[in-house]
């Protein structure tokens, strides 16, 4: 194992997250953390709506393809959590078999359009295939180092920094889900590998090292394609003709929006927010709430639901001590700068009018970063409380530190990130490429770079020392 220890206490200087009083990241499988809990009724901001028309009076919103995978990486983490019962059950698939399963939804074609993507909501949702999205996109597409033009780093050739030899991310992809194939034949010829206990895992993606594949597929998925795109690329404003520096003087033909408009949705597409976002509470968006806002009787799964980041942000704001309202904040981001570009669209920016939209992109990234950090500090404390616990779990164990490594992983890609390169390759060399077990003779010694690399977090992003637990995972977020 590459599980590299070594104390680092360096407080770093505080990056200041703007909180906005309104009381009181998706980042695992349930609905709410109950260690979360808090009573918030208040809406993350306004009510309105992420809506903009053109001088035709056509709406000029649009963003499709990164709904539709968000949609995808869902649905490839549902099919991974149902292999361990099909299994069971009789299927018995090659490691070749659970890869091409993989792929049908890392590189999606229009033969699996009739498959249920797998997300329910009440009312029920509108699209019931991976069809009725009418999207063509795929994951691989846009997964880091695959869209080569305008990322800060070439990560298909650099590879990227917290996994040993730095593989370029859909190796890394890759690699996984061959890691669950392999898991998968030993589960089929009945000899599941062994927990620290000697017993037979209890899911077929969990290996004998306390890693979770289908949480670390999920999680570096979501950074990897959701939050590089938008900060790498769509929001970005490093290279001529892309991203904040797309051309706003006309319509991109055929179309009702401008190229800029069009980089502003996508970005905001990303993140993953209903187009009612304001009109939600914490409590509701981490609940997982859908609001049938044009009364069909169905949720658009594109419109009327939140996906990914914009719920990991509500859940990190329910924790009332920590004072952050990274859903207010980003919603205040995307929201102001889409209404700027409505009102300027036929025109290039102006030197002020492109200086706001810089500050209002950095204040959804802000937040954005803000939520995907305090998510990994969230988990530093959750797998700090199973090594402390009184009765060991050890598919909690493996899945808490996956997601931790997963999320954790996303804040290379983010050019402007307040945590600085040598700050993050210290983070991973201490939480390494896999948790220390019980009886590892560094038991101790990892828990203690855990707090070590949750400190450097919390400084680096401004977070209250005393909100971000103490020795044992407890009191923090």
């Amino acid at each position: 194992m590459h599980r590299a220890r070594f104390f680092f206490a360096a407080l770093l200087v505080p990056f200041a997250l703007v909180a906005c009083p309104t009381g009181d990241p998706v980042d695992d499988d349930d609905a709410v953390d109950d260690d979360d809990a808090a009573d918030d009724d208040d809406a993350v901001g306004p009510t309105d709506t992420y809506e903009a028309s053109n001088a035709d009076g056509e709406d000029s919103v649009a963003y499709s393809g990164q709904t539709f995978r968000h949609v995808l990486i869902a649905s490839l983490n549902d099919r991974i959590a149902g292999m361990t019962t099909r299994i069971d059950e009789g299927w018995a698939p090659s490691s070749a078999d659970v890869a091409a399963e993989c792929d049908r939804y890392l590189r999606y074609t229009e033969d699996w359009a009739g498959n249920d993507h797998g997300i329910s909501t009440d009312p029920a949702p509108l699209q019931t295939t991976l069809g009725d999205f009418g999207s063509t996109s795929t994951i691989v597409q846009k997964l880091a180092g695959e869209d080569r033009e305008g990322q800060h780093v070439q990560w298909a050739d650099d590879g990227i920094v917290g996994w040993p030899d730095n593989p370029a991310p859909l190796v890394l992809i890759d690699a996984w889900i061959a890691e669950l194939g392999t898991l998968a034949e030993a589960r089929v010829n009945g000899a599941p590998v062994l927990d620290p206990n000697g017993d037979p895992t209890t899911a077929v993606y969990l290996d004998e090292h306390g890693r979770d594949f289908k949480q670390l597929i999920q999680k570096f998925l979501l950074v990897g394609v959701a939050f590089s795109q938008a900060a790498d690329d769509y929001l970005d404003d490093d290279l001529a003709g892309k991203g904040l520096l797309s051309d706003h003087t006309a319509r991109v033909d055929g179309e009702a929006f401008t190229a800029l408009e069009h980089a502003w949705d996508e970005g905001f597409g990303y993140f993953g927010a209903a187009r009612d976002y304001a009109a939600y509470s914490d409590d509701d968006i981490a609940g997982g709430l859908e609001r049938d806002t044009d009364g069909d009787g169905s949720i658009d799964v594109a419109r009327e639901m939140n996906h990914g980041f914009s719920v990991n942000a509500a859940k990190r704001d329910r924790y009332v001590a920590g004072g952050t309202d990274f859903t207010a904040e980003a919603w205040a981001g995307f929201a102001d700068g889409r209404a700027l570009l409505a009102e300027t669209a036929g025109a290039p920016l102006t030197p002020a009018q492109a200086d706001a939209l810089a500050e209002h992109r950095d204040r959804a990234l802000a937040a954005w970063e803000g939520a995907i950090a305090t998510t990994a500090v969230h988990y530093i404390n959750e797998v700090l409380q199973d090594m402390n616990a009184a009765e060991y779990d050890y598919s909690a164990h493996a899945k808490h530190w996956s997601e931790l490594k997963g999320f954790a992983l996303g804040l290379q890609f983010n050019r402007r990130s307040p945590l600085a390169e040598a700050e993050f390759s210290a983070v991973h060399a201490m939480i390494g490429d896999a948790p220390a077990l019980p009886g590892d003779d560094d038991w101790a010694e990892y828990a203690g770079d855990l707090v070590d690399a949750r400190t450097l977090l919390g400084g680096a992003y401004g977070l209250d020392p005393a909100t971000i637990g103490d020795l044992h995972g407890d009191g923090g977020w």
